[in-house]
């Protein structure tokens, strides 16, 4: 389905514009679990806009990710666009190499992402109402992106980087290592940004706003929001009796003497922060809990483990070590491959057998898999942070276990697995709470009522109003500032004049060596118009609109090999030359007088 062309639209309602930049990200059949960036971020982005097109005060969304041409992925993954409904899109902005790359290799790409989204506004002829960063490296560049289109932002981190940090520091990593695998002093910074300019921050639970989010500096309560995410209750349901084993169920059973045994069930990515290592070490462990049940794992889809990405292989081979070293041969499944429709059979599956679904991660922001479970009817054990904590609260269909302590976490299994008649109360209840609190249009309805609230408009919508001219122009006048738009009165005036007539199509800029403060002052002194965009200092500085947004890609790109003590010295011993004052020095700009008389020819 192609997306409407923007003169074909009514465009009475809002235009929303959730960026999630890694990952693989589609419509549809999502490979959840195929790596370690393909998980629960990119199921929520993508749900969250089908939920929200189906809104009535919305007319557009949009899912904005990065375009990939890589034959190593699907094709699908190069086309431009993609509905996921009439109204919901998923749009692909090339950026950085045409392969596939992990998070931790995008960042210095990033702000590329940025010239593409405008050429996209540019092209459908509007401009976004909000943008909305999903994740760190998202959310710095929704900062950029919201300033320039001078739009309110939103921001959700999914996982942060100080609580990531301090799981892993926990679990025995060194701060050196955790630096180097997770470029996670860049990541911080980047959710202080993302934080820093955010309008309205979306957490999923109460005690990951004001336990998480609340240990950065520019984390602002007021800003806050906590809404819990939904999950598609069309998919996942309960058993239902007589119904007969789905294929699936080979794939598992193969693996196990006693299928008929209540599973212990896991579903994740093979990432190292779901701790699927001190889960077999628990089962493993404990003789009572391996004839009383077994264990299947659902860690994603796998071929050669030997030519899988690092972090990937390494929790996939550290598995099948424990399994080994437990001898858990006939007591454990672990599949190689599953289809996203299969999950929600998985969960089923496990249902019937009488078992319990478990997530051990070290961290858990908000914990999709244990509403997908309590949907499908089964009770849970899950790990004593985050998210966990309030949809047990609420669900009140399980137990929560430290996700560093093994034998507690042994315990708490053989403990769940131990009454029926409180595991039927506890499926109860998790299906009562799931379909009451945990629905994404109730999760859309308190999003748009947060989102009017920062946009400042009633609730009817209205057309939206033009925001900036870099999604507009198809012309830009561009001219220095002394002895050229400055100095003739009467040549000013009428400059003036021919651009109040085209300034719906024409944008205006300067272009001079002054300092940003003084190309203001000099402007505003001669009641000159105002430019969309400044560039100043020597074309060092790049500012745009009313609110002079910098340009960081313009910086990155100049910071490059800029040495700023070495070109002093290479200038300080020739004669003729005399280092400005401080005021016309800046961060890119060493300014000096020249006496033509002592300098070199």
């Amino acid at each position: 389905m192609d997306s409407p062309k923007p003169e074909a639209q009514e465009r009475q309602g809002l235009y929303i514009v959730l960026l999630s930049l890694h990952g693989l990200i589609r419509g549809e059949n999502l490979e959840l679990g195929r790596d370690a960036d393909t998980g629960g971020q990119t199921k929520y982005v993508v749900e969250l806009a089908a939920a929200l097109a189906e809104d009535p005060r919305v007319d557009r969304v949009e899912v904005m990710t990065r375009l990939i041409e890589d034959s190593r992925v699907s094709p699908d993954y190069a086309r431009p666009e993609e509905a996921i409904s009439e109204k919901a899109f998923v749009v692909r902005v090339p950026f950085g190499p045409r392969r596939y790359l992990k998070k931790e290799r995008l960042w210095p790409h990033l702000f590329g992402f940025v010239d593409g989204a405008l050429q996209h506004f540019r092209d459908l002829g509007r401009t976004p109402d909000i943008v909305h960063g999903h994740y760190a490296d998202a959310g710095m560049v929704a900062a950029q992106l919201a300033a320039l289109l001078n739009v309110p932002m939103v921001f959700t981190g999914h996982s942060l980087g100080h609580e990531k940090k301090r799981r892993l520091l926990d679990s025995g990593a060194s701060e050196q290592d955790v630096e180097r695998r997770f470029n996670m002093r860049r990541r911080i910074d980047a959710e202080e940004t993302a934080l820093e300019n955010a309008a309205l921050v979306v957490a999923s639970t109460k005690q990951e706003a004001e336990d998480q989010y609340a240990r950065y500096d520019a984390y602002r309560k007021t800003r806050t929001a906590v809404i819990q995410p939904g999950v598609d209750l069309s998919r996942f349901r309960p058993p239902r009796r007589f119904a007969s084993r789905p294929p699936i169920y080979a794939s598992i059973a193969k693996f196990l003497r006693s299928p008929e045994r209540p599973w212990i069930l896991a579903v994740s990515r093979a990432d190292e922060r779901k701790n699927i290592r001190t889960l077999i070490d628990a089962y493993g462990r404990s003789d009572e809990l391996q004839q009383k049940a077994n264990l299947v794992i659902v860690a994603g889809n796998r071929d050669d483990v030997s030519t899988m990405e690092e972090g990937q292989g390494r929790v996939l081979r550290d598995m099948l070590q424990r399994i080994d070293k437990y001898d858990l041969y006939g007591h454990a499944a672990y599949p190689k491959h599953h289809a996203p429709e299969e999950v929600p059979e998985i969960y089923r599956l496990a249902a019937r057998s009488y078992g319990v679904f478990i997530n051990p991660a070290l961290t858990e922001p908000f914990g999709l898999t244990l509403l997908e479970a309590a949907a499908s009817g089964v009770p849970v054990v899950a790990t004593d942070d985050g998210g966990p904590r309030d949809i047990l609260a609420r669900c009140k269909n399980g137990v929560l276990v430290d996700p560093l302590d093994t034998a507690s976490m042994t315990d708490a299994l053989l403990d769940a697995l131990s009454d029926r008649s409180r595991w039927r109360r506890w499926q109860s209840s998790g299906l009562r709470a799931v379909d009451r609190y945990y629905t994404w249009k109730g999760h859309a309805k308190t999003y748009l009522k947060e989102v009017e609230k920062i946009l400042g408009r009633p609730k009817r919508s209205r057309y939206p109003a033009p925001k900036t001219l870099l999604t507009r122009a198809d012309r830009i006048l561009t001219t220095d500032v002394d002895n050229s738009l400055l100095g003739d009165p009467e040549a000013l005036a009428e400059l003036k004049r021919r651009l109040a007539e085209v300034r719906d199509h024409v944008a205006f800029g300067v272009a001079t060596g002054r300092s940003l403060q003084s190309a203001i002052s000099a402007l505003r002194k001669a009641d000159a118009p105002k430019p969309d965009f400044w560039i100043t200092s020597v074309g060092t500085e790049i500012h745009y609109g009313d609110h002079l947004a910098v340009d960081r890609e313009w910086l990155r790109n100049i910071h490059w090999r800029w040495d700023v003590d070495a070109i002093k010295r290479c200038l300080g011993d020739l004669p003729g030359l005399e280092l400005q004052g401080r005021a016309e020095q800046t961060a890119y700009k060493i300014s000096y007088y020249i006496d033509p008389r002592q300098a070199p020819p």
